[in-house]
């Protein structure tokens, strides 16, 4: 099974099948531990979808994208490299949102960003996303578009490409919450 190149399709209840499984299971569980550290109450989740599920249907969800993606190892490849990374990225700064609690790290956030240009802000995640993107072009390119390294680095931009996405997404809310909370005279003059 493993090789330069991989198969289309595994069959159910094959090594192959249940090697990604697992694979697909330790990813898609690093994800969830990882956010569930940072956000136990999903505050923070970036991902409005996710959001919404909560974690009861959001782990439904992800059993069966698991179950369904080790069928095809390319896409499990793809699949386990993103959730790794996300889960990197979110174990980065869970210990901070976690001792400071989801809304006091939710304001603090606020805070400095509402301090910062929003061009700054904005190029340095878009130089966050594309650095982490370019290793990943690099397999791409170089690689066999049917091989490990292809599969690997489709996941690392589109790991790269979730972040640019859903930071933006969580910011733009979390301006947009702002923004609508009434006027309070001890909260106004806490802030300036």
């Amino acid at each position: 099974m493993i090789g330069d190149t991989l198969p289309e399709l595994l069959p159910f209840a094959s090594l192959g099948y249940f090697c990604l499984l697992s694979l697909l299971l330790f990813a898609r569980g690093m994800d969830f531990l990882s956010t569930w550290v940072a956000t136990p109450n999903l505050v923070l989740e970036g991902n409005p979808l996710a959001r919404k599920l909560g974690w009861k249907w959001g782990a439904l969800a992800n059993l069966a994208l698991c179950f369904i993606c080790a069928f095809w190892p390319l896409t499990a490849i793809i699949v386990s490299t993103s959730g790794l990374l996300v889960a990197a990225h979110n174990f980065h700064a869970a210990w901070l949102m976690r001792t400071m609690g989801e809304a006091a790290y939710r304001d603090w956030f606020l805070e400095r960003v509402a301090r910062t240009p929003l061009s700054l802000y904005f190029a340095c995640l878009c130089g966050e996303t594309f650095l982490t993107a370019l290793p990943g072009a690099a397999l791409i390119w170089f690689g066999d578009s049917g091989g490990i390294p292809f599969a690997i680095g489709i996941g690392i931009v589109g790991y790269a490409g979730i972040i640019l996405f859903y930071t933006s997404l969580s910011l733009w809310r979390l301006r947009r919450q702002e923004d609508k909370k009434e006027p309070c005279i001890i909260r106004d003059n806490l802030n300036s």
